[in-house]
């Protein structure tokens, strides 16, 4: 190992920072690479922008020698290890866009020395680590993977705000482009993760991140569809799902919402289904999948106009706040958060929308809610809840006091079930 002491981290964000702080915390010498020199800045003052790590982490860190955050790229030549975390996001046609790893691969290039190692973890469809980055790397470069440098696929598994899934507690798939690439990978991982897991090729890890993301996305598609249905029949999913939990085996549970959010479960399918196309194979379940929970905002839509009609309400001039941007519970990230869909639906239908998020107190700029950037979370307080004519529950934070929410609210649709076994409820309820 005494050859990847010296790595390079690309792209700072929800996955790239903890990676690049556990291989420090580990004793490797860490270059973190980001095309934002704000966020560069503002890593090497020793502040988070990411909720869930604290500043004193990575002042600790950056104290020691142990890592230092750039955006010059020159800086590959002097590393082993180049580990690649940058978006992988979908196009306006719902199609694989690999612009920032391909990108990214053009600035590696240049400056990649015989003998290194290039992971990528930015999830993908099968074939992109050998087919779309490892050409470019080795125009760029002159070399030759597999011969004159390693090349690598590991999917990143983080699950932002989740303790338990730390770098080092779960286990790390990486298949190689040939078998001395994945040794070396694995030997490189080994330093961090709970255990290694290694598969024949990029593609079967490639194709593992996918099939992870795909088994959630089907199944919460499955109880969404069953929310609407036994809604209509006046049965309560979530006690559905307690009851049927109960069977100690054959069962797992799953549980609905208004919609997936997140940088992985609503996107990821479709690199499957754009790729199967290549091969003649279209993916129907997948892609009915992903049109159930796309639909779901627009399910609690409805729901909120129902409970406004009941209360003699048109939805146009009405007051409604939303609860949680974030798109799970006790983080601060808001990536493909169905809170917006919802929120954008309403406010065209004529309604005065806010929202409240303990960890989101003003909207910052981003690609894809620009006409939100700005905007203000309201104060938590009796006055300022009992303005609103209704209350939509979308994310269920810990520090949020869903009994006051019960009482101050005259009207409520609760997508989470968080407003369920509180005692002194004034409000009405209306489960999404």
């Amino acid at each position: 190992m005494s050859d990847l002491e010296k790595i390079a981290v690309v792209g700072l964000g929800y996955v790239g920072l903890p990676l690049s702080l556990q291989f420090a915390k580990c004793g490797v010498a860490v270059t973190g690479l980001d095309i934002s020199s704000e966020r560069v800045d503002q890593l090497n003052r020793g502040e988070s922008f990411i909720n869930h790590i604290s500043g004193a982490t990575i002042s600790e860190q950056i104290s020691a020698g142990r890592f230092l955050a750039t955006t010059d790229f020159a800086r590959i030549g002097a590393v082993r290890a180049i580990l690649i975390c940058v978006p992988t996001p979908l196009n306006s046609h719902r199609e694989p866009n690999l612009t920032f790893v391909l990108e990214t691969g053009r600035q590696i290039a240049p400056h990649l020395t015989r003998g290194a190692l290039v992971v990528l973890e930015s999830t993908t469809y099968p074939g992109t680590t050998e087919e779309e980055l490892r050409p470019i790397l080795e125009e760029g470069s002159g070399l030759k993977a597999g011969v004159d440098f390693h090349l690598a696929y590991s999917p990143e598994r983080e699950d932002p705000g989740n303790p338990d899934s730390a770098v080092d507690l779960i286990p790390k798939v990486v298949g190689g482009m040939t078998p001395a690439c994945r040794r070396l990978a694995c030997s490189l991982y080994e330093r961090v993760a709970g255990s290694v897991v290694a598969v024949s090729s990029c593609r079967v890890a490639e194709a593992t991140k996918l099939l992870e993301n795909i088994f959630r996305s089907v199944n919460i598609a499955l109880v969404n569809e069953l929310k609407e249905v036994f809604t209509a029949m006046d049965v309560d999913i979530w006690e559905v799902i307690e009851a049927a939990q109960t069977k100690p085996f054959g069962f797992m549970p799953f549980y609905p919402g208004p919609g997936l959010g997140g940088h992985c479960i609503p996107i990821d399918p479709f690199y499957l289904t754009w790729k199967a196309r290549e091969f003649g194979k279209h993916t129907r379940f997948i892609e009915l999948a992903g049109e159930i929970n796309a639909g779901m905002p627009w399910y609690v839509v409805t729901r909120a106009a129902e409970a406004l009609n009941e209360g003699l309400k048109a939805v146009k001039g009405s007051r409604v706040l939303v609860i949680g941007l974030a798109y799970k519970p006790e983080v601060d990230d808001m990536r493909e958060s169905p809170a917006f869909p919802i929120m954008t639906s309403l406010r065209e239908m004529g309604a005065e929308v806010e929202y409240f998020d303990p960890f989101i107190p003003v909207i910052p700029p981003s690609r894809e809610h620009m006409d939100w950037a700005g905007k203000r979370s309201v104060e938590w307080r009796e006055s300022v809840i009992v303005s609103f004519d209704l209350a939509i529950i979308c994310t269920v934070h810990k520090a949020v006091r869903f009994d006051q929410l019960g009482q101050w609210a005259p009207r409520i649709v609760d997508t989470r079930n968080a407003m369920a076994g509180l005692d002194s409820v004034k409000a009405g309820i209306w489960k999404a």
